[in-house]
């Protein structure tokens, strides 16, 4: 069995029950599924006449689009899934899959550029083109100004402080060993005592073991 489909991109979602088949976008792989048809065969013989009513319902439910791409492609696929089906089945089947093409191709349109199939939503209908070959001014012109928005704000934060406080680093010397004393209040090298002197004329502080004070240079100790 040979389905001769306006696009390769489709998938067969029949069953003994009916008839349904998805097409999908080759932009964005949303797919359109068709209505369930029943089988004639199927019910005129009483079989699974349940199962038909129920994906018949579930179809309803799922709306217009439904998301995903699962492709068939090939006659020997769906020989393996239909091939026990009876002759009047098989013929139901493919008048069932014309039928379904000329729902499907309502919702579809081809892009004289690309040759792709694209869906409604990504068909420029001013252009005559799809979205990749024809972006819609609209949509090129807010996507324009949200990145350049993004620039200012990103340019604005640059010239803006955000830290007002000092940045310095200051180095105790053990007066005791003359090494670094590190930033505790005994020296990690020998472990004297690391005091801090108070300048009598400015307030100032200053390591221990400083003469003269670093703000208003007045004789410490």
């Amino acid at each position: 069995m040979t389905l001769q489909a306006f696009t390769d991109n489709f998938a067969d979602n029949s069953t003994e029950a009916g008839f349904q088949f998805t097409f999908f976008c080759d932009l964005c792989r949303e797919g359109y599924k068709t209505k369930f048809l029943e089988s004639k065969t199927t019910k005129k013989a009483g079989f699974l006449k349940g199962i038909a009513q129920g994906i018949s319902m579930a179809a309803s439910m799922m709306g217009k689009y439904n998301v995903g791409y699962n492709v068939e492609r090939g006659a020997d696929i769906l020989s393996q899934r239909f091939g026990g089906m009876s002759p009047e089945w098989q013929k139901e089947h493919d008048q069932a899959f014309e039928t379904a093409q000329n729902e499907a191709k309502e919702h579809f349109h081809r892009c004289p550029k690309c040759k792709n199939w694209a869906c409604d939503n990504d068909w420029n209908e001013q252009e005559g083109l799809c979205v990749d070959d024809a972006p819609r001014q609209a949509t090129e012109v807010a996507s324009a100004k949200a990145k350049k928005m993004v620039k200012d704000i990103e340019a604005k934060a640059e010239m803006t402080t955000v830290f007002a406080g000092e940045v310095k680093s200051k180095q105790t010397i053990c007066p005791k060993c003359g090494k670094p004393a590190g930033e505790g209040k005994f020296c990690s090298n020998c472990g004297a005592t690391i005091g801090l002197l108070k300048c009598g004329k400015c307030g100032a502080e200053s390591p221990a073991g400083t003469r003269f004070c670093g703000e208003c240079g007045g004789r410490l100790g």
